[in-house]
């Protein structure tokens, strides 16, 4: 009975063998590997598809390594929904930055328009990081350890305090009812953003989501004004 045998180096099985065999961690940084293996994952399929079995597998060590770094899977989501939250952060940023051909007044209402705007942009550019970004502010109660803010140092909910900030400072929105401005921009913003990536809306061509969102942004921000 054939109890035990050898591979030669080069022989043509040995590929299939080595390829069956847990593969040590040679990058020197497993935690970020493993954030950058589920932001792939949230790209692919959201919340469902990230699973810390799949985010080892990809990258390239064994489902028990994860527990170094992450307590449990809400851990990784909410490290991967901070990855989710800059890329937000930036594209509200990107929005912002054609603000800044105007002042005064004008320039902070469309200081205001970009928070929705690139809300939206960052959204239907990448609905699968979207909805783990939204699901990792709720997911764990400490901090996530990776930046959840953008090439300013601004998380996209302090980007539209602030854009609230200004026109309270103009007088153009009452100190008493910023709250309730900024609570109103934010869940009609994030409303059409949820219908247009995961609700009925996404059946629709781009195009006609981008026209779309433009109107929302536009009437949301003239009705508080």
């Amino acid at each position: 009975m054939l109890t035990s045998f050898t591979l030669r180096v080069g022989s043509p099985y040995a590929r299939f063998v080595d390829d069956a065999r847990p593969r040590p961690y040679h990058h020197g940084d497993l935690r970020t590997a493993l954030v950058r293996a589920g932001v792939d994952l949230a790209a692919e399929g959201g919340v469902a598809a990230l699973t810390l079995r799949e985010a080892t597998r990809r990258a390239g060590v064994s489902a028990g390594a994860a527990y170094r770094h992450f307590s449990g899977l809400d851990d990784l989501v909410a490290a991967v929904g901070g990855v989710g939250l800059a890329r937000m952060a930036r594209a509200i940023e990107r929005r912002q930055a054609r603000a800044e051909r105007s002042t005064g007044l004008a320039r902070a209402h469309e200081m205001l328009r970009g928070v929705g705007l690139g809300y939206i942009d960052f959204a239907l550019d990448e609905p699968g990081l979207f909805e783990v970004a939204m699901a990792g502010l709720f997911s764990d109660t400490r901090p996530s350890t990776e930046p959840a803010r953008g090439d300013r140092g601004r998380t996209p909910y302090e980007l539209l305090v602030d854009a609230v900030a200004d026109l309270v400072g103009l007088g153009a929105v009452r100190t008493e009812e910023s709250s309730a401005v900024i609570v109103t921009c934010w869940s009609t913003v994030h409303g059409f953003a949820t219908l247009a990536t995961r609700g009925p809306l996404r059946e629709l061509p781009r195009s006609a989501l981008d026209a779309q969102g433009t109107d929302v942004v536009r009437t949301v921000v003239a009705g508080l004004l």
